[in-house]
């Protein structure tokens, strides 16, 4: 299993939201690529980027950071938010994004996820975040009548890399991860999924191993990093050596 940090930007900034929440903001740096070097540093294989200014606006508007970022740093960049269009894709994957997270989108226009599947096959991430089971979209702000589990299951053999599940209600609280609903998801389809939302402690990352055997490849951690709560390199020697 891979530990995945994550550095959310928004005005420039590295951040952290509340529940998704803008206004609930607790800012970490002023400079979100020292920031990605900083897990690079400490052994990140992977690094999880949002542009929060593009979710809640609907347009990519951090991509000249991000840019640099990629740059900066060696290990492979995932980046999401704000991305509505086929542009948005090709920009980030012409910058050198390992990888493209749709959200929204997924549920909105599902045909932009096939065609970008065919473009960059093992490239494109679907984010689903759910609120007691039901996507949210836009930013989080809006719930749809879609089960996480159903949309999930339309991307069945379309080339979608992972599937990123957030718990929102988990998400930034540092309550832990929500076990059961991430099992249910990976058991239930083909996909690899991506557990992200709620994680506090390394106790978190041990209670999240086993779900490897059900296809939970990865988590993603941002607060618990942030705040010390959770080392970056006990959590990932704790996933290469789970019977440690």
């Amino acid at each position: 299993m891979v530990i995945i940090p994550a550095v959310d930007i928004k005005d420039g900034k590295c951040v952290r939201l509340l529940q998704g929440r803008k206004e609930k903001e607790t800012v970490f740096s002023d400079d979100p690529i020292a920031m990605a070097r900083r897990w690079q540093q400490e052994g990140a294989e992977r690094i999880h980027v949002v542009d929060l200014d593009g979710a809640f606006e609907k347009i990519p508007k951090n991509l000249p950071v991000i840019e640099r970022m990629i740059q900066s740093i060696a290990v492979p960049i995932q980046v999401g938010g704000g991305i509505r269009e086929r542009s948005a894709v090709d920009r980030y994957v012409q910058a050198g994004a390992d990888r493209v997270i749709i959200g929204t989108e997924a549920i909105r226009n599902p045909e932009l996820v096939v065609e970008c599947c065919r473009a960059y096959p093992d490239r494109i991430v679907v984010a689903i975040d759910a609120r007691e089971g039901l996507v949210a979209i836009e930013g989080w702000v809006e719930t749809t009548r879609t089960r996480a589990v159903d949309l999930a299951r339309r991307f069945e053999a379309t080339g979608v890399a992972a599937i990123n599940f957030t718990d929102i209600h988990r998400d930034g609280m540092q309550t832990g991860p929500n076990i059961e609903e991430t099992r249910k998801l990976a058991q239930a389809i083909s996909i690899p999924v991506v557990a992200s939302g709620g994680v506090s402690s390394l106790a978190d990352i041990q209670h999240l191993l086993p779900l490897e055997a059900v296809g939970v490849v990865g988590v993603i951690t941002g607060k618990a990093l942030y705040t010390g709560a959770l080392r970056l390199a006990d959590a990932i020697a704790a996933a290469r050596n789970p019977t440690a």
